[in-house]
């Protein structure tokens, strides 16, 4: 399974993790085209997505190269993407975290103006930080092969290096704990406001309460609020396992079944983002599927109109057609 304190990457855990990292790719590029394509769609929250859509591009891109290379030693290219993943896993923390702040702020506290006020501190916070903390990390020489101990074939911090924990904690995870106590509490408190609110409407305004359509709004974004966390905190989970069990120097940090898990959970937030706020939102799944019908009908009436030219038997030239169509025209004519 393992040779000393390496983890060993199989070819079968490479094709699932790749395969993650694909639908990942595909998600992140889905939501920041819908956003540039249609304009009224271009809202503060949608916008704030987008930012963490970049960053989860940013990491299923180098989580790929780093799965498909299986980095056995330090090199140049291990540490660019080493480099590179701790860069946008790190700000994919912070833009998760910044979006619920920025939910929190203007639905519970009530204040767009504040809300939107925030959006350049998170600019600054979830760019800057994760940059700050990774020229730092390879100006030190922390970044580089490390042996999947925590990871899936790509570099992160150096292996065997004397404080190696703790730039582990500063490269990831403790942003990561973070997310996990903050996100929880911050969309549980947004999900009692609206319970709250709408029990008030329901109480005073009992016609538009019962309106099916506004029922069902209410009911998907509730899922959606409770979603969130739940998944982030389930495909980033394994990841922490794993360092746990590194602490505690356990080899079931090794085990195939925990490696694909952490390798799937580490590279699919963007997939998951894209279910939930694409394919799962009717108003842009609608679009999608009036694009692609559209799409389809085109290539129809291509094909069909390719297939209604008439064809010319061997030996008869353009000419003999163009005087056909002449005569039955002023035939019609007549």
């Amino acid at each position: 399974m393992a040779n000393g304190n390496q983890t060993d990457v199989y070819l079968s855990e490479q094709v699932i993790v790749l395969f993650s990292c694909a639908l990942s790719f595909l998600g992140s590029s889905l939501i920041i085209l819908t956003y540039i394509i249609w304009s009224d769609l271009r809202t503060t929250p949608r916008k704030l997505l987008v930012y963490l859509s970049v960053s989860d591009w940013l990491s299923a891109v180098s989580y790929a190269y780093g799965v498909w290379r299986v980095f056995r030693t330090n090199s140049v290219d291990c540490i660019v993407q080493g480099a590179i993943s701790t860069f946008a896993n790190t700000s994919s923390f912070f833009w998760t975290m910044a979006i619920a702040v920025y939910l929190y702020v203007f639905i519970v506290r009530s204040s767009q103006r504040v809300a939107d006020s925030l959006v350049l501190f998170f600019h600054l916070v979830s760019w800057g930080v994760p940059l700050a903390i990774t020229v730092a990390a390879v100006s030190l020489g922390k970044i580089g092969y490390g042996a999947s101990e925590v990871s899936v074939g790509w570099c992160w911090v150096t292996v065997g290096a004397p404080d190696g924990v703790l730039w582990m904690l500063l490269t990831g995870k403790i942003w990561e704990f973070m997310a996990y106590l903050t996100l929880p509490v911050l969309y549980i408190l947004i999900k009692r406001h609206i319970y709250i609110a709408h029990a008030a409407l329901s109480e005073y305004r009992p016609i538009l309460a019962n309106r099916p359509q506004s029922h069902s709004f209410s009911s998907m974004a509730d899922v959606k609020l409770t979603l969130i966390p739940i998944i982030f905190i389930v495909l980033r989970i394994w990841s922490t396992v794993r360092f746990i069990l590194l602490l505690a120097g356990s080899l079931a940090r090794q085990h195939p079944l925990l490696v694909t898990l952490h390798g799937i959970g580490n590279t699919s937030q963007g997939a998951a983002n894209c279910i939930m706020f694409v394919l799962c939102t009717q108003p842009i799944r609608t679009r999608l599927c009036t694009a692609l019908c559209c799409c389809n009908k085109c290539r129809a009436e291509v094909q069909y109109s390719h297939d209604a030219t008439p064809r010319l038997l061997p030996g008869q030239d353009t000419s003999a057609h163009t005087e056909e169509d002449g005569t039955s025209q002023v035939r019609t004519d007549r």
